[in-house]
């Protein structure tokens, strides 16, 4: 009788470390709608400024929690060195603006296409996920380059 296959160990790891990814891609996801939401809930009745200033309040939020998640849980990064960890931030930054451009234009770009509030989410949902693909390849080749993988 053929035994089942074991996969190596740095193969479960790597399943692993993809699946606490998207989980934390999920969680810091619905962290940002959700306090977009709360955005646009408090700034009832302004028309002009609530999506720019929901997008940013959602998008704090999410930068904050998936950075920390990252580091810690994903790039298993123990650095605590501040000239290091600024750079880590700065990094993880910048490639955070290039992936939200293209959140914010999947966003925006449904909204703008369908009309609806339920198209806005679905182009955010649908834009993060984008995002997140690209940003991990970004952040494991330039920005946690020292950690443990």
């Amino acid at each position: 009788m053929p035994q089942p296959a074991i996969l190596p160990a740095a193969t479960r790891r790597g399943h692993y470390v993809a699946v606490l990814y998207v989980l934390f891609a999920l969680l810091s996801t619905a962290m940002n709608l959700g306090t977009q939401q709360i955005a646009v809930m408090a700034l009832t009745g302004r028309v002009g400024p609530v999506l720019p200033l929901s997008l940013l309040a959602g998008t704090a939020t999410g930068f904050v929690a998936k950075y920390l998640l990252d580091k810690h849980f994903i790039f298993f990064d123990q650095s605590s060195d501040g000239r290091e960890e600024a750079r880590k931030v700065v990094l993880y930054g910048l490639f955070s603006v290039f992936t939200t451009l293209l959140f914010w234009g999947m966003e925006i770009g449904f909204l703008r296409l369908f009309g609806t509030v339920a198209a806005k989410y679905t182009g955010a949902v649908v834009g993060i996920a984008l995002g997140y693909a690209v940003k991990f390849l970004l952040d494991r080749r330039f920005t946690f380059t020292g950690a443990q993988r």
